[in-house]
């Protein structure tokens, strides 16, 4: 189950327990939330839930009090601003499908030009939207060596990486392990990231730290994001193992991760990236919010 082959069937469980609505008589009204306590800026991936439509899902998050929503084109920008929603992570358009694709990714030369044409006029699109962020990712091996796709990736993200500091774009790398989810993927570890930052050197080029995926492929998680937060722009979160809910039935402990989060001073975003199995699809990111409002 990942991002590259969306959820086909949603399987359903017992309704989610944790945060308490406070339900109005009229059950016409919509459920009130508690209210988070603003130290961390909540975000849900949107692939996540495609069961609901997008303006269901974007009214369903600001009910909550989320800030905003992940992974979104610049087909749904118009929705996100209409509920007083940010993009927390933008994808650009449908045009430029390089951008949203990882395994054709900055480590292989032969999709540079493409990449460079796309991201190029997708910083615009963002900029001009209002927004700050920017996904990119490394792509397959395709048997380059660690040091070849260092110097690959540099080679192509800094010919957009002026555009992206000229604009106050940041481009965020995703890290994705390579054992379960994305086989091949290169940027599946925190110190190739790293090391790619540290070369690319530019406070326009950070890490999204997948807390679910380095879990998987190298564990060390609050050590790793209390050493090396400088690198991390962005964070998301799923369940360990099954990439389900961040509940008590898996083996990360989220309070603490968060409190690892906001302990470095971080200020961007944090965005829920489960897969629901819950009925109650919406209860059921409710009750991560809570988890992770330290």
């Amino acid at each position: 189950m990942n991002r590259r082959n969306l959820l086909k069937t949603i399987g359903t469980g017992i309704a989610g327990v944790g945060i308490m609505p406070i339900v109005s008589s009229n059950k016409k009204m919509k459920t009130k939330y508690s209210k988070l306590k603003g130290n961390i800026n909540h975000s849900v991936s949107a692939w996540c839930y495609n069961k609901l439509s997008f303006e269901d899902l974007a009214k369903a998050s600001k009910n909550i009090g989320l800030v905003g929503i992940d992974l979104v084109g610049s087909e749904n920008w118009d929705i996100l601003k209409k509920h007083d929603l940010v993009s927390t992570m933008c994808y650009g358009d449908l045009e430029g499908k390089s951008t949203r694709s990882l395994t054709n990714g900055w480590c292989d030369t032969k999709y540079h030009e493409d990449l460079i044409s796309n991201y190029l006029r997708h910083i615009n699109l963002v900029s001009d939207a209002g927004w700050t962020n920017l996904i990119c990712f490394s792509g397959s091996r395709r048997n380059i060596s660690d040091e070849q796709g260092l110097e690959n990736c540099i080679e192509g993200l800094r010919k957009v990486i002026p555009m992206a500091e000229k604009h106050g774009v940041v481009l965020h790398m995703e890290l994705l392990n390579s054992k379960i989810d994305h086989k091949d993927y290169m940027c599946d570890n925190s110190n190739w990231g790293i090391e790619l930052c540290k070369r690319i050197n530019s406070d326009n080029f950070k890490l999204l730290y997948d807390i679910y995926h380095m879990q998987i492929n190298e564990g060390d998680v609050i050590r790793t994001i209390t050493e090396n937060h400088k690198f991390f722009g962005h964070y998301h979160t799923a369940g360990v193992p099954g990439r389900h809910e961040i509940d008590e039935t898996q083996e990360l402990y989220y309070p603490a991760i968060m409190e690892a989060i906001v302990s470095t001073g971080f200020k961007g975003y944090v965005a829920q990236e489960f897969i629901p199995t819950k009925k109650d699809l919406i209860g059921g990111l409710a009750d991560a919010i809570q988890i992770c409002d330290v």
